[in-house]
């Protein structure tokens, strides 16, 4: 039995209440503006039959069907080839190399990856932070040597990552090769030899951009905590009048 098929069969509070759940959903989710919400919400108090109730969602998903997904990606939206192209200068990088015996090193912050890095880490450790850096080529090779230490590369979403490394009691890291890359962006290509030491690589947003996605994230969140409580005030002021007309049209009745 469907709305359709039998249009003049009277709706039961219940059935009202699914439509006016479907409302809610939509305003939640954007569908719906509240003007179009309040008109929608104040029609569906006031059917009487399935007739009446079903044009309000005709245009809405219904329950048990679920529209499919967006694909969720950690690369930022948008990085136009123009953007990463201001990111590609060419000439010469910052540095060549860096060296770690029983210390450390660290390149982060603004500075031009060369097309050739070299490192070496022998009971150090070191970070090599391309997040804000500019590159030298569209493709830069990064060659770490790891013993009985280890090296750190943290890359920024959109940039693609190939690993060629070889690890004998140790470790190179390649969870970040096959993810595809921006268009225009640079590639950044791992190698070397780790023995008792390891690689990483990690894809990362910088402190900035991630206060900034916290903080839309916050807004996102007030922005739906208020939407949902105006929508309970409307619906109760909705409420109110449809009892109200209730008992006038049953007043009326008695008289």
């Amino acid at each position: 039995m469907t709305d359709d098929a039998l249009p003049d069969l009277r709706a039961s509070d219940a059935d009202r209440e699914r439509v006016a759940e479907v409302l809610r959903d939509a305003l939640a989710e954007g569908r719906l503006d509240m003007a179009e919400f309040e008109e929608r919400l104040d029609a569906t108090y006031r059917a009487r039959t399935y007739g009446e109730l079903a044009p309000i969602t005709r245009d809405l998903p219904v329950a048990g069907v679920t529209p499919p997904l967006p694909a969720v990606s950690l690369r930022k939206e948008p990085q136009a080839a123009g953007n990463w192209a201001g990111r590609i200068v060419g000439g010469e990088g910052t540095s060549t190399w860096a060296v770690a015996v029983m210390s450390g090193f660290q390149r982060r912050g603004r500075w031009t990856v060369p097309r050739r890095f070299g490192c070496f880490a022998f009971w150090g450790g070191g970070e090599l932070d391309l997040r804000e850096a500019d590159f030298a080529a569209e493709e830069v090779v990064i060659n770490c040597v790891a013993i009985m230490g280890g090296v750190n590369i943290v890359v920024p979403p959109g940039v693609e990552v190939v690993v060629r490394g070889l690890a004998v009691m140790g470790g190179f890291d390649d969870g970040e090769t096959g993810v595809p890359g921006d268009p225009g962006a640079p590639r950044v290509v791992v190698t070397g030899f780790a023995f008792w030491g390891g690689v990483g690589i990690e894809r990362k947003l910088t402190r900035e951009e991630r206060r900034q996605a916290k903080l839309e994230r916050r807004q996102a969140r007030e922005e739906e905590r208020l939407e949902r409580r105006q929508a309970r005030e409307v619906e109760r002021r909705a409420r109110r009048e449809l009892h109200g007309d209730f008992r006038h049209d049953r007043r009326r009745h008695e008289e």
